[in-house]
């Protein structure tokens, strides 16, 4: 493979789009961390759609709920941290869309499904998660780690 090259436009717009999407999970995963009592219990219990079911049987079992909420939470902290600074970056993405999808599954944008939590604004098939998701298959298809992040130290080959 060739070396990718940027222009310096594209490489900071494609960093700070990086860093945005990071500062957002690890803040969502530092709050969830210092309310003790957050749990995604509710979250789960309004699951709507096809994958309801499945949502609603991780709620009704305490074992699968905390690993849920431990997971939530630090996966969040962990991912968005890796894609600040760019380590384990490829990781941290991929983790990212699977958490993202799992958010996404649980709570579909599709008509006349109304959730107990309030939303920004009216979706269709599209809403922040969705988009958040997109967005990080695109950070991965741009790997700007390897010039700004620390994986650019880690897994340098020159």
């Amino acid at each position: 493979m060739k070396d990718i090259t940027y222009s310096k436009w594209q490489l900071w717009s494609l960093v700070i789009l990086r860093v945005a999407i990071g500062w957002h999970l690890l803040y969502e995963g530092i709050v969830k961390l210092l309310n003790p009592n957050w749990s995604s219990l509710g979250y789960l219990m309004d699951s709507k759609g096809l994958f309801e079911g499945l949502f609603h049987a991780m709620a009704g079992n305490a074992v699968v709920l905390n690993v849920m909420d431990f997971i939530n939470v630090w996966g969040l902290i962990l991912i968005g941290a890796g894609l600040i600074v760019g380590l384990f970056t490829r990781v941290a993405a991929i983790s990212g869309i699977i958490l993202l999808a799992f958010y996404y599954l649980s709570h579909p944008a599709i008509i006349g499904v109304s959730y107990a939590m309030p939303t920004e604004g009216s979706y269709l098939w599209v809403n922040k998660n969705l988009i958040e998701l997109l967005t990080l298959w695109v950070v991965i298809l741009f790997p700007t780690w390897k010039i700004i992040g620390m994986d650019r130290f880690l897994f340098n080959k020159k």
